[in-house]
């Protein structure tokens, strides 16, 4: 997903005179083509990820289209207070472009997971969130992010699903029709979801766009399957459940929350892993989606 976001990125320096990227050094090599041709649009402030986004506020200000990329813990967690001020406090923005995600590189240790990124983001207004499950998901949602009016996130991840899959404008995606729940796949997650739920009698939906969350529709999918609702997200176990109750505040619903837990893994290990201790692999989604039906 890096490589395809670079990529596009260098191709919306050429064609739009607005866009330019600002780095903390992070990923810097696959656009060092990009900065030649276009040495100022294209700025690396060094491992300064508050000055990153601090540089990229007062660009949207001067008019230009920024993009800001980091790793996730980084670009958000670390720079909170400039997305904060520089961005929502001044009226503008600009579009952020994360890799890293939960824990991609569990290697890396804590210092380089970021769970609780869109939960942050939803204490914000009026932040679009983009979660691709694959890399030709990338460019497509990199033109939307830059042509947008408001701030977008956009978040890079490892983890990927096999095949891409094309939502319009943020609608969910029926994959698979049930009648005893409704279960949301976001992003990467999606092929685990389908092999967890596979013979079972729920309905399967993906999306890529988070934020703002097709609740529409997904008040109609869930009226067919009892309004019971299943969220699936490579984040912070719960983030959208304020989403899903409010859309399904007026009748009784019941939901079932599976993200990344709030416990803390200090062994690091791989990314696999930490999926599979998280219960975001097929067979601990399974285990999940099953004592949620059989609680009903």
């Amino acid at each position: 997903m890096r490589d395809a976001f670079a990529a596009h990125a260098a191709d919306l320096l050429d064609a739009d005179p607005r866009v330019a990227v600002v780095l903390a050094d992070i990923s810097a090599d696959l656009f060092r083509e990009a900065a030649a041709a276009h040495p100022d649009r294209v700025i690396n402030v060094g491992i300064r990820e508050q000055l990153m986004v601090g540089a990229a506020g007062g660009l949207a200000l001067a008019g230009l289209r920024p993009i800001a990329h980091s790793y996730a813990p980084f670009l958000v967690e670390r720079a909170f207070e400039q997305v904060k001020l520089d961005f929502e406090h001044q009226g503008t923005s600009g579009v952020l472009v994360s890799v890293g995600a939960s824990y991609d590189w569990a290697e890396g240790s804590f210092t380089h997971f970021s769970p609780r990124d869109v939960a942050l983001f939803d204490t914000l207004q009026s932040w679009r969130v983009f979660v691709p499950g694959h890399a030709a998901e990338v460019p497509p949602l990199l033109d939307r992010a830059v042509r947008a009016e408001e701030g977008v996130y956009t978040r890079l991840s490892l983890r990927h699903n096999e095949n891409p899959h094309a939502t319009v404008d943020g609608k969910l995606l029926v994959l698979r029709e049930g009648g005893r729940a409704t279960v949301v796949a976001v992003g990467p997650l999606l092929d685990n979801v389908l092999e967890a739920t596979e013979g079972l009698d729920v309905t399967v939906a993906y999306t890529n766009t988070p934020r703002p969350l097709d609740t529409e529709a997904l008040r109609e999918l869930a009226a067919e399957s009892g309004d019971a609702v299943v969220m699936v997200e490579p984040y912070l176990e719960g983030t959208s459940a304020w989403l899903v109750s409010r859309a399904l505040s007026d009748r009784p619903h019941r939901l079932l929350s599976i993200g990344v837990g709030r416990e803390e893994l200090r062994r690091y290990g791989t990314a696999a892993e930490h999926e599979r201790l998280h219960g975001l692999d097929a067979e601990g989604i399974r285990a999940s989606v099953v004592k949620f039906l059989d609680a009903a």
